[in-house]
């Protein structure tokens, strides 16, 4: 097993553990379907939340860096799944807006990276996992191209039901249950990342071809 792509599983592993802890010891204070995830930031135990994220950002750096040295994401794959990690490494450090005091720029600076990282691991997945530019497939690929795509179609659904609430004068955050949607769409990306530290994990180094691997003489 590839060592960076273990440490990434294990770092985004435990940062699930921590944020889905926090959402289930929470249930009785919070409604998970019409408040974020990013609602945990704000008070005392926002610490919590910043490390359960930081983990999870950390362990996608290494799986971006596991792919990268194996070369099997591509300079683009490796471009997008390392501004996933980026967005959620602003999303963790700076918090969310509190609307009970107003507007910040510790949270304008977080919406970027929630959008930066929502975006991006997507456009990573179907990039890096897409069946016909591996030779070899495994289920893990197929696996993370599926919720790659999967992704693809929860980013493509809240933009066109913004844009419906948009033209009928509804603001974005009354159009949906947004907590739901966030969390689903959370789960897919996070599936997909984990398919791709499997593959990271057990996938083989290109091998050259033969006439490259000789010696100059």
């Amino acid at each position: 097993m590839h060592q960076p792509a273990r440490w990434g599983l294990g770092a985004a592993g435990a940062g699930v553990v921590v944020i889905l802890g926090l959402d289930l010891t929470s249930l009785d204070e919070m409604n998970p379907f019409m408040r974020t995830i990013s609602e945990h930031g704000l008070g005392p135990d926002g610490w919590i939340f910043g490390l359960g994220v930081g983990l999870l950002a950390a362990g996608s750096a290494a799986i971006g860096v596991s792919l990268a040295r194996k070369r099997l994401a591509g300079v683009f794959g490796t471009i997008a799944l390392m501004s996933w990690s980026v967005g959620l490494f602003m999303t963790a450090w700076f918090e969310k807006h509190d609307w009970s005091v107003g507007p910040s720029t510790s949270g304008s600076i977080h919406r970027v990276g929630s959008l930066i990282a929502f975006l991006s691991l997507p456009l990573a997945a179907v990039v890096i996992a897409r069946p016909w530019r591996h030779r070899e497939r495994s289920k893990a690929t197929l696996v993370a191209f599926g919720f790659g795509i999967c992704s693809v179609l929860w980013v493509v659904g809240i933009g066109a039901v913004t844009f419906i609430g948009a033209g009928n004068g509804l603001p974005w955050y009354r159009v949906m249950p947004l907590g739901l949607v966030e969390r689903g769409l959370a789960v897919t990306e996070v599936a997909a990342l984990l398919a791709l530290g499997v593959w990271a994990a057990a996938g083989r180094r290109p091998v050259l071809a033969e006439g490259l691997r000789q010696p100059l003489t």
